[in-house]
């Protein structure tokens, strides 16, 4: 299944999980003193969405001087959290995973060797995240394949184990896959900053 595919077919956990785990890569590098794992709450209440309105705001809260800076990281990860919907339901869900799944692969194209300088045209690159959503990775660059293959495996993680007793293993399997997708952009980040110095 493509990626659109998988997330029109998503109940509200996959959802939710899938859209946390896409916000987790958006988010720019916290301070050494800050918490590692801001979005904690909110993936805590992936499961089921017990408390789900008290854990956003909570995570809205502990992101908020993280956020504050004026660069398109920030800007993109306030606009993604404040987006978040309150209802823990599948039609709200469903529109915020699809604008967090964006919103990764966006900025993975950004970064990606063949256009991460921002001067692509953004119809072009809009059309290519179009494109790779509906059909796969054919003409992305290695950093905008490996995202949407993250994305794919996150959500069919998530939908196979639907109902069952490894429901909480996947949301673990969740994580550790965002936590290498983090690790990934980052590394990519630091050496087209070291590259500019």
């Amino acid at each position: 299944m493509s990626l659109l595919e998988l997330i029109a077919a998503a109940d509200e956990r996959g959802l939710a999980a899938s859209a946390v785990a896409c916000l987790d890569r958006c988010l720019p590098q916290p301070a050494e003193d800050s918490d590692p794992d801001p979005l904690r709450p909110l993936r805590a209440g992936c499961a089921d969405g017990s408390g789900w309105p008290d854990r956003l705001a909570d995570v809205r809260a502990a992101l908020e001087e993280l956020l504050e800076a004026a660069d398109d990281t920030s800007a993109l990860s306030r606009k993604l959290l404040d987006a978040a919907p309150r209802d823990f339901s599948a039609v709200p869900l469903r529109a915020w995973a699809d604008a967090c799944s964006l919103a990764a692969l966006e900025i993975h194209c950004r970064f990606d060797a063949q256009g991460g300088d921002g001067e692509a045209d953004s119809e072009d690159r809009t059309e290519l995240l179009n494109r790779c959503r509906a059909e796969g990775p054919e003409g992305a660059g290695p950093l905008l394949a490996g995202e949407l293959r993250r994305q794919i495996q996150i959500l069919e993680t998530l939908a196979e184990t639907t109902g069952t007793v490894g429901s909480g293993a996947a949301l673990r399997r969740v994580l550790d896959l965002s936590t290498e997708g983090r690790r990934v952009l980052r590394a990519a980040v630091s050496r087209r900053a070291r590259g500019r110095a």
